[in-house]
């Protein structure tokens, strides 16, 4: 101890060193350093007044005692401080003091220690003031009995015993039998028309959820004052009834009755529930008439209003008008910053307060987590961490799921797991914001295992939406067909089947597993889809290839009265693009101009796309210079259909304007860069973009990069450096690889090269029937019938069948289509003729068809002739015969 300090005191009786002692440790002007010297300063106080307490010349008085009280209750003092005054209490004859025993009473409740509290209250000799004195602590099952007690004792009630063990048997729905009772007593006795006991009724029955209860007392009170309406008021707004405490708020001023501060605060809380600026702004208008702008609970409520109903002027404009604004103010005005994404002026607002000389609480910390968390300001959110450790506020549940949010959203998950673990009672919203967390920064393994511990933990049938979603994101990423039905199980069990975002996360989940018909078949389970589920069933097909289904269900979406957003028109986009539905497209396009989406990024970037790949480039470009703020994705679409369609100056000259926008290309970019220059033969170029693209551009190189450039090589005859290159690779060479090297030995008739790619082709997939033919076509186009012979009987005893080739042209809004040899079509004939004419056109300008890739050992006239009456050589003719121009052409294998 620092004797410094208590030797001013030693001159002055006991009496003056209490005083001055208590003073001096809670002055003003001696503010503790930190927490530790807090603590230490703490400590010393307590050792202090309990040495003066056992002075043999201290006799205290009851005020002296109720001073010391006072002061203990306003710091942290230890159990046996507690125990001690008591006990000098005791030994005094004034623990029966009334203001001695009721401060006594608050600071053991304080302390936590309910028993102490029922011992003290033990010692009260009349059970009608015991009933009030254990409502006063909280212990509602003892003021309960006290109240049978003194009913068995034939004490009779008054006004103000009845409220006494209604109030404590509001607490808890436990207790709604029990009140309805003392209820009937109520009204046996007479009282019920006594406006404090009818009032006291009224919140009881509201806080039990029973509010037509209280609507029926509120009624029948004859003398209604200002309480009555609050009681009513109050039990409307924290039911969520906010529209009806909007109305009754309306009928308490016309019934001229004039509101309070509790009323008006009341009635701004209402505003806000039912998310009702306009009445907000009316009740501002009465509490300014009112003369209760100055009231600090008034401008509390209507700071919080504003701001949590987004227009944060008028909330900055409330606060400065307050005079002394208190933490609640300034929590107001920082969670509406929050809550609409003004982060950063979020945690300025909080700089200030404490320049202020205000004290953040619990609830500031927990606003100021959720900004860090957004903002993602992990540093700063660290900082908050450790002066809540230092402080003992890290154990707070508010506090404690912030911080697990704050790190999860930072991608810190060993914090975020850390604090999680910290956790004494973990709640539903703990385990969410976990599971939530591992499943956005793609811990999806992590994410479910956290949710069986949870529903291991005692939350089997408590889980919510949020953590399904979350689980369900990650079941569809992990592609886990088996974890997505038992999770729809779930969510069937739980009652949630039903709701708009997990439907949408269903089919989600059974489409990335590739099951789309048990992703149709919770489509139409939910026959109120909206326009997000509509969405995500047309993105399933699309992206499956479905895109004939796809459209149907655009077609059906429209039709039932759904207006299609961006999302909608892109996924139907993507789907006109599976089927080279250039048409259909254009009439998407129509309607995404109508509805004013034509700056949308996503419908711009798929019409891009779509255009692109339905081989209209100059349309494509049209959509894409009518996108203003182009990112990534639509220049790398650009590039992409450039490229696609042989324009490969044009498509590297679409990528240099990208680069000098400082546009940063990804793997898809570079993707379509080196297509492109494998399309305008630039293998000089795409060794450059090859070689330096995780120097430039911080991109590490994939399979479809080292696919793009071994094709470069084998394009431009340069064999023996592809197999180099596949001989270098950091990886397992993948069958786009091994497709690529077939392919360069195919152009390049190397049999040998061409038997090698094939064979780690067919080892890792089997099933494609594409290896086996270009295999044949090497050795056809060497001669090697033979070989080709053993190709096709090795397809013959593996079951394999060569996909036939199917073509369709769309001619005046009609789709024609053919198969290889077809004679199916009405105007067969006129087709063939028209072939032939077209096939001498091209021989007398020069043309040689590549006999050598048919399979048959034939001459070279009937070789022509077969190749001639391939799929998409019939599309031509009718293609000339009924509309010259505006003519869509695509290829597909059925």
């Amino acid at each position: 101890m620092n004797l410094w300090r208590l030797n001013p005191l030693r001159s002055n009786t006991p009496h003056q060193q209490l005083l001055l002692l208590t003073h001096h440790y809670h002055s003003p002007t001696n503010k503790p350093i930190s927490t530790t010297t807090h603590i230490e300063e703490q400590a010393e106080q307590t050792k202090a007044i309990l040495s003066l307490l056992r002075s043999p010349n201290f006799s205290p008085t009851p005020t002296t005692y109720s001073n010391l009280l006072s002061q203990c209750l306003s710091t942290s003092q230890p159990l046996t401080f507690a125990s001690q005054i008591h006990a000098r209490l005791a030994k005094s004859g004034l623990t029966k003091h009334a203001t001695t025993h009721t401060l006594l009473t608050r600071l053991y409740l304080q302390l936590n220690l309910p028993d102490h509290v029922r011992d003290l209250l033990d010692e009260i000799p009349h059970l009608e003031h015991l009933v009030s004195a254990y409502a006063r602590a909280g212990l509602a099952r003892e003021s309960a009995l006290a109240f049978k007690n003194m009913r068995s004792a034939g004490i009779e009630c008054d006004v103000f015993t009845f409220p006494s063990v209604l109030k404590a048997c509001s607490t808890s729905l436990d207790y709604v039998t029990l009140g309805t009772q003392i209820h009937a007593v109520v009204v046996f006795t007479g009282f019920e028309s006594d406006v404090y006991v009818a009032n006291t009724l009224a919140v009881a029955y509201a806080k039990w959820g029973m509010l037509s209860h209280s609507r029926r007392l509120f009624d029948a009170i004859p003398d209604r004052n200002v309480v009555s309406w609050n009681v009513l008021l109050n039990g409307y707004v924290r039911n969520d009834r906010c529209g009806e405490a909007l109305r009754l708020f309306g009928e308490m001023v016309l019934s001229g009755t004039k509101p309070d501060e509790f009323s008006l605060s009341t009635a701004l809380n209402a505003c806000t529930g039912a998310e009702d600026l306009h009445r907000g702004r009316l009740v501002h208008g009465i509490l300014v008439r009112m003369g209760h702008a100055g009231d600090l609970f008034t401008s509390n409520a209507l700071v919080d209003m504003y701001a949590k109903l987004g227009d944060m002027g008028a909330a900055c404009a409330a606060f400065e008008g307050i005079g002394l604004p208190d933490v609640v103010s300034w929590n107001a005005l920082i969670a509406g910053c929050v809550l609409h994404g003004r982060h950063a002026r979020a945690l300025e607002l909080v700089e200030e307060m404490k320049r202020a000389g205000t004290k953040p609480n619990i609830f500031t910390h927990s606003s100021v987590l959720k900004a860090c968390a957004e903002a993602e300001a992990l540093d700063l959110g660290r900082q908050i961490h450790s002066s809540l450790i230092k402080t003992g506020s890290d154990h707070d549940p508010f506090v404690s799921v912030g911080l697990v949010d704050m790190y999860a959203k930072c991608a810190i998950m060993e914090d975020a797991r850390r604090a999680f673990d910290s956790i004494r009672d973990r709640s539903l919203i703990a385990w969410n914001a976990l599971i939530s967390g591992y499943s956005q920064n793609g811990h999806d393994e992590e994410a479910l295992a956290l949710f069986s511990s949870m529903r291991g933990e005692g939350f089997s049938a408590t889980f919510n939406r949020t953590a399904l979603l979350a689980v369900l994101k990650s079941s569809s990423a992990v592609q886990s067909v088996v974890l997505s039905r038992q999770l729809h199980a779930l969510a069937l069990k739980a009652g949630l089947h039903c709701d708009d975002h997990v439907v949408n996360s269903l089919i989600d989940a059974y489409g990335k597993c590739g099951f789309i018909e048990d992703a149709r078949m919770v489509f139409d389970e939910n026959p109120f889809g909206d326009i997000v589920a509509f969405t995500s069933m047309i993105t399933v097909y699309a992206q499956f290839g479905w895109g004939e289904e796809a459209l149907k269900l655009y077609v059906n979406m429209l039709k039932g009265g759904h207006e299609p957003d961006g999302f909608a028109c892109s996924s139907a986009l993507n789907a006109c693009t599976t089927l080279s539905a250039y048409e259909q497209g254009k009439q998407i396009h129509a309607r995404i101009l109508k509805s004013g989406f034509i700056h949308d990024i996503f419908a711009g970037n798929a019409l891009v796309n779509m255009y692109a790949k339905c081989g209209s480039v100059e349309d494509a470009g049209v959509a894409f210079s009518e996108i203003p703020e182009r990112g990534v994705v639509s220049w790398s679409a650009m590039i992409g259909g450039l490229a696609q369609h042989g324009r490969g100056e044009e498509a590297l000259e679409v990528f240099r304007e990208m680069l000098e926008e400082e546009v940063a290309p990804n793997h898809i970019t570079l993707t379509s860069v080196l297509c492109a220059c494998n399309h305008a033969g630039l293998v000089s170029e795409a060794e450059e973009f090859f070689d330096t693209m995780e120097r430039r551009f911080a991109i590490e190189r994939t399979g479809e990069h080292y696919a793009c450039m071994i094709d470069v090589l084998g394009r431009a005859g340069r064999l023996d450096e592809a197999v180099r290159l596949v001989e270098t690779m950091p990886f397992e060479a993948n069958s786009a690889v091994w497709g690529a090297l077939l392919g360069a030995a195919r152009i390049h008739k190397d049999p040998a090269l061409a038997n090698q790619a094939a064979e780690r082709l067919l080892s890792l997939e089997p099933e494609k029937s594409g290896t086996h033919v270009l295999l044949a076509n090497v050795y056809a186009s060497a001669g090697m019938w033979g070989d080709v012979a053993r190709v096709r009987r090795a397809m013959r005893e593996c079951g394999v069948k060569k996909e036939p080739g199917m073509s369709w042209v769309e001619a005046k809004d009609e789709v024609h289509a053919f198969v290889v040899g077809d004679n199916s079509h009405p105007r067969a004939p006129e087709i063939y003729a028209k072939l032939e004419e077209l096939g001498r056109s091209i021989v007398e300008l020069g043309y040689e068809p590549m006999v050598e890739i048919d399979l048959h050992n034939v001459g070279r006239t009937i070789r022509r002739r077969c190749l001639r009456s391939i799929a998409s050589g019939l599309l031509w003719p009718l293609g000339s015969l009924v509309h010259r121009k505006g003519c869509r052409f695509g290829s597909r294998r059925i």
